[in-house]
């Protein structure tokens, strides 16, 4: 299938149901996050009133067993602990758990159910009128929970938007043509798409707009994609607002998908999306499969310099469109960002890159968070946490030991950068396990250089 394009692919019939999860929104099963440390699958969070929290499951409990099957000490894979606990609605699940400061094991019967699986991760007030909402992808609910979050921040008095679809691989055109109408007045393009054997389509806003008013910034990076792109370019090429971050993956087909009678499907590209402008946003792709996938490492060097946190983009003339506004912008595959933020990449972070790689961060976080969860949960609400939790030089003394155990040393180059940042990390990670988002993008978004950039870009709006 790849011979003929990257993203043209067959999904066997045991795979297309999680394939089909990823875009339904939801999927069936007992609700919960869970991570599996020192070879044991513990529960990070429980979803709100899904059956493992209706059971009396609680954040930090270890899976033992499951149905009666020992589930600890025997290296469980990811895969293999989904596919113990998902299955069909009204299907039953026997977990046995082991809870701190308890020497037995509890056991729970769940009954499997429908789990809603989130889009927007976080929406949440900047200041007193400035908006950020964290989307993670365009599923079949993604509009209903932009519709709300928008809601939630309109009460708020929201006047301006930081809509941050980095890491945002995409997912349904309808879904992103929807909330791309919400920013954009009635009768302005969004997107088309055109096929060697599809006619053009054109998507235009409406008059249903609730944010036509509302200053826009949009952040993305190289692996925001498809969906992600469509609205960027919307946005871009409208003179609706700025684009800030790193220039996008490139995905610009369209794929049909074709269920054949084994269970198994195709999806088979169909068109090119292209931006009102006429810009198409799929990337070239005659290279092998590896280095098109690849290919974004590259940017590094071609878009951003190693010098300042910003670069003005050249590109050849042929690559050049320019909007009704009379603002250039760029072609040639994914979407050129109007302001490029740098990646760090230098030695001043070497150290915080190292550790975090490896996801030391995140395992000592998790610790730290376990041992302490009771007083943490006594001490702290979401606010106060993200106000008063500090991350003491004694803790970071301990992690630089913790990292060193695990092969990772400080280094000479280790800077009061890196050290701000891990500490920044920890403290967010930790506000993740006991407070959930709440207590996570608010303390990390304050050493995140794009975020940062467009707070200021922002205020000039």
């Amino acid at each position: 299938m790849q011979n003929l394009d990257p993203h043209s692919y067959y999904i066997p019939a045991s795979e297309l149901k999680k394939t089909n999860e990823m875009l339904t929104g939801s999927f069936e099963g007992i609700g919960i996050e869970f991570n599996i440390q020192k070879d044991t699958v513990i529960v990070i969070s429980t979803i709100a009133g899904g059956p493992s929290e209706s059971v009396g499951v609680k954040p930090g409990d270890r899976i033992i067993k499951i149905n009666n099957v020992n589930a600890a000490g025997i290296k469980i894979t990811n895969k293999e602990v989904f596919g113990k606990l998902r299955g069909k609605k009204g299907t039953k699940v026997t977990i046995s758990v082991l809870r701190n400061g308890y020497g037995k094991l509890f056991d729970f019967t769940i009954v499997r159910d429908k789990i809603p699986e989130r889009s927007v991760d976080i929406a949440f007030m900047l200041d007193r009128q400035t908006g950020y909402i964290k989307l993670s992808k365009f599923s079949a609910t993604t509009y209903k929970e932009m519709e709300t979050s928008i809601e939630k921040l309109n009460d708020k008095n929201l006047k301006k938007l930081i809509l941050d679809l980095r890491g945002n691989g995409g997912g349904y055109l309808d879904i992103a043509v929807k909330i791309a109408d919400e920013f954009l007045e009635e009768g302005k393009l969004i997107v088309y798409t055109e096929g060697r054997n599809r006619p053009r389509t054109d998507y235009y806003a409406t008059d249903n707009g609730e944010l036509e008013k509302t200053k826009i910034i949009v952040l993305i990076d190289e692996w925001s994609a498809s969906a992600s792109e469509i609205l960027a370019g919307a946005v871009q090429d409208n003179d609706r607002g700025l684009v800030i971050g790193r220039r996008s993956f490139g995905k610009g087909l369209v794929q049909e998908q074709m269920e054949l009678p084994d269970g198994s499907a195709l999806r088979l590209t169909i068109a090119r999306y292209h931006t009102p402008t006429g810009r198409c946003i799929q990337k070239p792709y005659g290279l092998s499969t590896s280095d098109y996938y690849n290919e974004f490492f590259k940017q590094f060097s071609e878009d951003e310099d190693s010098s300042g946190v910003t670069k003005k983009v050249t590109h050849p003339d042929s690559l050049k469109y320019k909007t009704h506004g009379g603002k250039i912008v760029y072609g040639g595959g994914g979407i050129t960002p109007d302001i490029i933020v740098k990646n760090d990449t230098g030695k001043s972070v070497k150290y915080f890159f190292d550790v975090a790689n490896k996801g030391l961060i995140n395992q000592f976080a998790f610790d730290y968070a376990d041992r302490n969860r009771k007083e943490l949960n006594k001490k702290y609400s979401s606010a106060s946490f993200n106000s008063n939790f500090i991350v003491t030089n004694e803790m970071y003394e301990n992690f630089t030991e913790f990292a060193l155990k695990k092969g990772i040393k400080k280094n000479a180059d280790d800077s009061q950068i890196s050290q701000m940042m891990i500490k920044t990390y920890l403290k967010g990670f930790i506000g993740r396990i006991i407070f959930n988002n709440e207590s996570f993008y608010p303390v990390i978004l304050k050493v995140d250089k794009i975020f940062l950039k467009a707070v200021e870009e922002i205020k000039k709006l």
